[in-house]
């Protein structure tokens, strides 16, 4: 058994184990979407972008290490991915929490069409489809639904 889950700021030293994760979790929740960019810049857009110029929080396990990301820029949740073994632990609740405090103003989100369990999630936690595009504005140019939650 792993020891308890802390939620904290991303470090330098997390950005590989976090990138790992946002692979592992894309790969399993997302197969039928296509990845525009290599694991190696996707582990280098997390090292030299998202972890030193975003809001960047990790979940951490005791014993297991980094299980779970979120990215916050502004009032943009712009990513939330967890190593498919953890989900349905309770993970993503603790993490949208902790979006709605960050951001008590509200938030906004993107989302493929085609990620039903994602769609469920944001509704369970009161966020509300307010648009739907046809994906041309993504570099996946994969279907998306913009979410939003308002206090």
């Amino acid at each position: 058994m792993t020891g308890p889950v802390v939620l904290r700021r991303a470090t330098a030293a997390d950005a590989r184990a976090a990138a790992d994760v946002w692979l592992r979790s894309f790969t399993a929740a997302l197969p039928t979407v296509v990845r525009p960019h290599t694991d190696d810049d996707v582990r280098a857009y997390i090292r030299d972008v998202v972890v030193p110029l975003r809001e960047t929080w990790v979940a951490e396990a005791g014993g297991t290490g980094v299980v779970g990301l979120m990215v916050l820029d502004g009032d943009l949740l712009s990513q939330l991915y967890l190593d498919p073994g953890w989900r349905g632990r309770g993970l993503g609740d603790r993490f949208v929490a902790l979006a709605k405090e960050r951001s008590p103003g509200g938030l906004t989100l993107w989302t493929f069409q085609v990620n039903r369990p994602a769609h469920r999630f944001y509704e369970r936690h009161g966020f509300t489809a307010v648009e739907f595009t046809d994906g041309s504005g993504n570099e996946e140019r994969e279907p998306d639904v913009r979410y939003v939650w308002r206090p």
